[in-house]
């Protein structure tokens, strides 16, 4: 939990206009060890996900999310781990099939607060995601999971036909400083 506290830390020294994401991010640690675990859900939970590009830099992975239905960066729900980075390369494997991943470092890429509605006995909930770059082998084979509708390597120059998600783009233009 200290490890990601620093982490934060110096996100907000890299991007200080987010300052106040990243106040909340901690506030919420500081409010009970739980909010690492799904079932947290006043206000919310911590989840990790990755940006993944490939070897060019020129394509990113995205997946059209099943019950969110828009595409989206891969990642996934903490359950109980505070190193998202590696909970993000869990997802990333688990939503794409692909196993050759590496960090690009172990910095924090980018943070979001996202409302989650309903579903089924969960509650309307945030999702305090943090989020990873991260480099994949794309000659590896695509594999779609249960989780999703589809799954793609999309050129950068051609995100905004597939979406309009703020926080997607945001990373698009972030990356372009990081590679």
């Amino acid at each position: 939990m200290k490890r990601l506290f620093y982490q934060l830390r110096s996100y907000q020294e890299r991007y200080n206009s987010r300052s106040a994401e990243v106040e909340r991010f901690c506030q919420l640690i500081e409010m009970s060890e739980r909010c690492a675990c799904r079932d947290y859900f006043d206000p919310g939970h911590l989840t990790g996900s990755a940006w993944v590009v490939d070897e060019s830099s020129s394509r990113v992975l995205l997946l059209h999310h099943g019950k969110l239905k828009r595409w989206l960066q891969p990642g996934g729900h903490a359950d109980g781990e505070f190193d998202l980075a590696s909970v993000a390369l869990r997802e990333t494997r688990e939503e794409s099939g692909l196993t050759r991943l590496s960090l690009v470092n172990e910095a924090i890429f980018d943070i979001d607060i996202h409302q989650i509605p309903s579903r089924g006995s969960e509650p309307a909930h945030l999702h305090f995601d943090v989020r990873y770059l991260v480099r994949a082998d794309s000659s590896e084979q695509l594999v779609l999971s249960h989780e999703s509708r589809d799954l793609a390597w999309i050129e950068v120059e051609q995100l905004q036909q597939y979406t309009t998600e703020e926080s997607v783009l945001r990373m698009a233009r972030n990356a372009i400083g990081c590679l």
